[in-house]
C-alpha cells in the first residue's frame, strides 16, 4: 500500500494537541505554544481558536492559557471503548482462528476509514496489522452498513468510489436481505481478485490516473457479485470464499464491529454454514458482554419497504 502524502498544517493541528497532552494538566499562553512548537504565532493562534470553538481546547479568559478541552474527553471515551471491545472481540475469535486454523479479525469505521481494531492469526499465516486502514467507501466497506438503517447503507453508497464499480441495485437488494436473514454475509473472490482488492483497498487507489482507474474498475466485479447469497450455496458443493464476516450491536442496536473468519478456499456449503453460524455466536457473546442488543428488525426497511441501493 502506497504511504499516503502528509499535510503540513494538519500535522501543526496534531503537534499543538500532542503538546498540552504531554503538558500533564499545565495550561500555556499563545506565546509560549507558538515558541515551543516553533511555529508563528499568527499560525497558533488560527490553530488553537478553530480546537477552542470545536471544543477540543479551552481557553482561560483570565489568564489567557490554553489547555485540553471536554470534547477530547468523549473522543478519548469512545476510544477507550474501541479498544475494551477489541479485547473482548479477541477472547471471542480465538477458538474459531484455532479451531479452522484461520486468521480472524475485528474492524471497524472510524471516522472516514475503516480500522483492523484486533486480529487473531495463525502462527504461519500472514499478519494482519492492528491499525491497518483503508478508505470507507465502495467497493469496500459494504459489510460495515450491512447490518445498520437502509440511510446508513445510503450514504455509503453515495461516496465517490475508490474504484469505479458497476451497481446492480436489484442483486445488491436480495444481498442485503439475504445477509440480514441469515445475520452473516459469505464474500467470494477469485485468487486474482483478492491481490486485485487488496491493492486497491489503499488510499493509493484515490491517486490513480483516471484512465487506469477506469480500466482496473472493469476488471472488478460489481459489489452483489462479490457476495454469495445463501440461497445459492449447494451444501454438498465447494464454494470459493475469501471471507465471512458478522456484526456486533452497541446499546443502542447500531452496528458497532464487524468480526471476520477468513477463510481463502473452497469449501462446502455445509461448512460454509457452519462457519457463519459459529461466528454469528461469537458475534452475539461479543455483543452480549459489551452490553449491546440486536436491533429490531424495522429499523432497517426503508420507506418503500427495502434498501435503496
Amino acid at each position: 500500500m502506497a504511504m499516503a502524502r502528509r499535510s503540513p498544517p494538519t500535522n501543526r493541528v496534531v503537534a499543538v494537541l500532542d503538546h498540552l497532552v504531554a503538558a500533564r494538566g499545565r495550561r500555556l499562553g499563545l506565546s509560549a505554544l507558538a515558541r515551543e512548537l516553533g511555529i508563528s504565532k499568527p499560525t497558533c493562534l488560527g490553530i488553537v481558536t478553530e480546537l477552542v470553538a470545536a471544543g477540543y481546547l479551552v481557553r482561560d479568559p483570565r489568564t489567557l492559557t490554553y489547555g485540553l478541552g471536554p470534547a477530547l474527553v468523549a473522543a478519548g471515551r469512545a476510544a477507550q471503548r474501541s479498544f475494551v471491545a477489541g479485547d473482548v472481540a479477541r477472547r471471542h475469535l480465538a477458538p474459531l482462528a484455532e479451531r479452522y486454523h484461520a486468521t480472524c479479525t475485528a474492524s471497524a469505521v472510524v471516522g472516514d476509514e475503516i480500522m483492523v481494531l484486533e486480529a487473531v492469526a495463525p502462527p504461519d499465516a500472514a499478519p494482519v496489522k492492528v491499525g491497518e486502514r483503508y478508505p470507507f467507501a465502495p467497493p469496500v466497506g459494504l459489510m460495515y452498513v450491512l447490518w445498520g438503517p437502509d440511510a446508513e447503507l445510503d450514504r455509503w453508497l453515495a461516496k465517490e468510489p475508490t474504484l469505479p464499480v458497476r451497481m446492480d441495485r436489484e442483486h445488491l437488494r436480495a444481498v442485503v436481505e439475504r445477509c440480514r436473514t441469515s445475520g452473516y454475509l459469505v464474500e467470494s473472490l477469485t485468487p486474482a481478485g483478492m491481490r486485485l482488492h487488496s491493492l486497491m483497498a489503499g488510499v493509493a487507489a484515490y491517486e490513480l490516473p483516471r484512465e487506469v482507474r477506469a480500466l482496473v474498475g472493469e476488471m472488478v466485479s460489481s459489489l452483489g457479485e462479490r457476495v454469495y447469497l445463501g440461497a445459492d450455496l449447494n451444501p454438498r458443493r465447494r464454494h470459493p470464499v475469501n471471507l465471512i464476516a458478522a456484526p456486533t450491536y452497541d446499546a443502542d442496536g447500531g452496528q458497532e464491529l464487524v468480526l471476520t473468519l477468513h477463510v481463502g478456499a473452497s469449501v462446502t456449503g455445509a461448512a460454509i454454514a457452519r462457519r457463519g453460524a459459529e461466528l454469528v455466536a461469537a458475534a452475539d457473546a461479543v455483543t452480549a458482554e459489551l452490553g449491546g442488543a440486536a436491533p429490531v428488525r424495522s429499523r432497517w426497511a426503508s420507506p418503500s419497504g427495502s434498501p435503496s441501493a
